[in-house]
């Protein structure tokens, strides 16, 4: 792996620990997979609205080159496979990868996944239609050159979705004490809340490298029904953003 200057070596050994706990519902990425409904809600709207895709159609996102930075396990590359898309999952974890190939193969999704970074795949002159940037800004070392990398990687007119955390005490409260301490849905120390970035500082570290936020959503946690839904106002925790790549 090359081009590593973001990573953080602290950040990727706590997923390196976490790696084969991936597809476990119940495991440690248990709050991962009851946001990813929601995620990929926001998700595929933005990419049909941009790219103009009917998703009736059996594989709507044929066509389109789509890469999820920090892939993990692959809860995001294969449901974007499913739609049609060719999907290309990187992770600087390394252990990530072989947990992440062996359920696409599992699945029958043909996925490209590689230890790798944003840094070194824009050196290599990549494209993408769609960058998915999803919790992985606040786990870097230097969320500009990051961001920055992403931007490279879009082609003209591509899409950047980008979700993170807020950086309030409410964050602290839910994102840390609660998810870590209180639920134990995560391992402490997962995150940060110093490296949790407000949305006008996102908006501002996304315009500085290069692309125009076109929109931002909360992710709304139901504590009655345990369901996530998106929301126009509430983004005091966990949030999503979209920006484009000036064509």
């Amino acid at each position: 792996m090359t081009g590593a200057s973001t990573v953080d070596p602290s950040e990727i050994a706590k997923f390196e620990a976490m790696a084969a706990e991936w597809w476990d519902p119940d495991g440690k990425f248990k709050p991962l997979h009851m946001l990813n409904p929601c995620r990929l809600d926001y998700i595929t709207t933005q990419i049909a609205a941009e790219f103009e895709r009917d998703m009736s159609k059996p594989h709507p996102f044929e066509g389109l080159r789509i890469l999820d930075i920090g892939c993990g396990g692959g809860l995001l590359c294969e449901p974007m496979a499913r739609l049609g898309a060719t999907v290309v999952g990187v992770d600087a974890a390394e252990r990530n990868i072989p947990v992440a190939r062996t359920h696409a193969e599992q699945s029958g999704l043909k996925i490209d996944y590689r230890h790798t970074t944003a840094e070194a795949m824009a050196e290599k002159g990549e494209a993408f239609d769609a960058v998915l940037n999803m919790e992985v800004v606040e786990h870097v070392a230097d969320p500009l050159a990051y961001l920055t990398a992403c931007q490279q990687l879009l082609k003209p007119g591509g899409l950047h979705i980008c979700s993170t955390i807020n950086r309030n005490p409410k964050s602290y409260v839910m994102a840390i004490f609660g998810a870590e301490y209180v639920m134990r849905w995560l391992p402490k120390g997962t995150h940060e809340w110093s490296k949790f970035i407000t949305p006008d500082e996102l908006f501002d570290l996304l315009r500085r490298a290069g692309l125009d936020p076109v929109d931002r959503k909360g992710f709304q946690f139901n504590p009655v029904t345990w369901t996530w839904r998106l929301s126009d106002r509430d983004l005091s925790v966990n949030y999503v953003t979209a920006a484009t790549k000036p064509a």
